[in-house]
């Protein structure tokens, strides 16, 4: 568990170190502000190290490596990440600002689920049947290890973000150089500790620090693949500079997603679930309902319905089972949020929220706004707080007009009791994930990713294995 005077190592070539350059940066526990750990200051010689590390597990044995010892491994550190679930919780909340109950019941049980999907995936890589497709040869096709991955995770879920990365990774024999964000680096840190047991040195390599080691490590020659989840503005960055080296790119970015409720649905149950995916983590997730567009027939009961359940939330020591709803990631995110409520047009109104309570850290009220038109910032950009829009549509044809009329595609929900409506407006939803009656729930054997500037590349499912793969066609000749 951190506290004001631990200081976090970089993890590289199977030992905790200390960066290069021996700098360090304060870590701060966003529901007090109040500093709770030092951790690496990387520098491009960190990478440097790291990635020699990387390349040198891969070429020593990882990527030859059979699928069952890949598989033993991933099995063995799901199975310490679920015994240790108290200890990585309490770390996770007070870095990340979690209320800690909420992540021990989602994120844990989710995170180990994932692991053991990949272990289970590594064993069970399937392609063309080989064969003679040339008259007097025999073709087989290999799916081996694209080599090094440069791994960039964000600080919405430290910990679980960096599992969904490493797993198809290490699944694949890949080796790994991880950056977490720098704000939440102290669980990811924890996580290649514990993962040192059961792989071998190198495979595994985290180092924390800010732009300047992410940058180096999508630059370098000597990586394979970069994967991020982040912003849409860094994924282009990494888009432009990886082409440099025409290294592989893995990309799952921003989100603004749609949940289109029609008037036939039974609004209690609806509007609880929406107003649960929309403020689950303060808002900050790619795929959190925060747009909402409803029939203008129930308009007031939506905008009302969601207000009461905002007023319902419970802000304070995340500690606490009684909290529900966990601060901002950072002031400068709570600004950034705030910014967008201040800017708000004339023509909208803040129905309930959008001020700071009266506690430490950086928490913001759960928020409604309505009135807002189709191309107002609110509805084109991602707020990343815990704030959901309300917009009325006349008919179908609008909803899903409106619901595509953003450069995201993510994710999105439609909520009605006619099945030929939900599924004609979830096959023109121009979405990665559709929910219907539903938002937010994923399971590890579903493929997770985006259409348009949310990215390309897949998370979770075989797809994944594919991504962190490259094809190779073997033919032998029979003469």
């Amino acid at each position: 568990m951190a506290t004001a005077t631990q200081t976090f190592k970089n993890f590289i070539d199977g030992e905790s170190v200390d960066a290069a350059e021996g700098g360090t940066d304060a870590v701060i526990n966003p529901a007090t502000g109040e500093e709770i750990a030092q951790a690496p200051s990387s520098t491009q010689e960190d990478v440097e190290r790291a990635v020699k590390a990387a390349r040198a597990a891969f070429e020593g044995g990882w990527g030859t490596s059979t699928p069952a010892e890949r598989s033993l491994a991933i099995l063995k550190l799901a199975d310490a990440l679920e015994e240790r679930a108290d200890e990585i919780a309490e770390l996770e909340s007070a870095n990340a600002g979690k209320p800690i109950e909420a992540f021990k019941g989602d994120e844990v049980p989710a995170m180990v689920d994932n692991l053991r999907f990949f272990a289970g995936a590594a064993r069970c890589m399937e392609g063309k049947a080989a064969g003679e497709y040339l008259e007097g040869y025999t073709s087989m096709i290999r799916r081996e290890p694209v080599g090094v991955i440069g791994q960039i995770a964000p600080w919405n879920y430290p910990i679980m973000m960096a599992v969904w990365k490493i797993g198809p990774a290490l699944a694949t024999g890949n080796t790994i150089v991880l950056k977490p964000a720098p704000t939440t680096p102290l669980s990811t840190l924890l996580l290649a500790e514990i993962a040192s047991e059961f792989l071998p040195k190198g495979v595994l390599n985290v180092i924390a620090g800010g732009n300047d080691p992410g940058a180096a490590l999508v630059e370098h020659e000597d990586v394979d693949m970069v994967s991020l989840t982040g912003s849409v503005e860094t994924g282009k960055w990494i888009a432009e500079h990886a082409a440099k080296t025409l290294k592989r790119v893995h990309l799952e970015l921003g989100g603004k997603a749609p949940v289109v409720v029609f008037d036939d649905v039974d609004l209690d149950s609806v509007l609880e679930t929406i107003a649960g995916t929309g403020y689950y983590n303060a808002g900050q997730d790619c795929t959190a309902a925060t747009r909402v567009l409803a029939s203008s027939a129930i308009l007031d009961d939506v905008v009302n319905g969601l207000a009461k359940e905002a007023d319902g939330y419970v802000m304070g020591d995340t500690r606490s089972a009684d909290t529900t709803l966990g601060p901002l990631n950072s002031a400068r995110q709570r600004e950034r949020v705030e910014a967008f409520l201040a800017g708000k047009p004339a023509h909208a109104e803040i129905v309930t929220g959008g001020q700071e309570p009266d506690l430490p850290g950086f928490f913001l009220q759960p928020t409604v706004v309505s009135g807002l038109k189709q191309d107002d910032e609110m509805i084109q950009k991602e707020i990343f707080g815990p704030v959901i829009t309300v917009q009325p549509f006349s008919d179908e044809e609008q909803a899903i007009k409106w619901a595509n009329g953003t450069p995201y595609g993510l994710a999105a929900s439609v909520w009605t009791r006619d099945v030929g409506r939900a599924l004609r407006v979830a096959n023109a939803l121009r979405f990665g994930c559709v929910w219907i009656n539903d938002h937010i729930p994923l399971a590890s054997e579903m493929p997770h990713g985006g259409y348009g500037q949310s990215g390309y590349g897949k998370d979770l499912s075989m797809y994944a294995l594919e991504d962190y793969t490259q094809v190779k066609h073997v033919m032998a000749s029979l003469s």
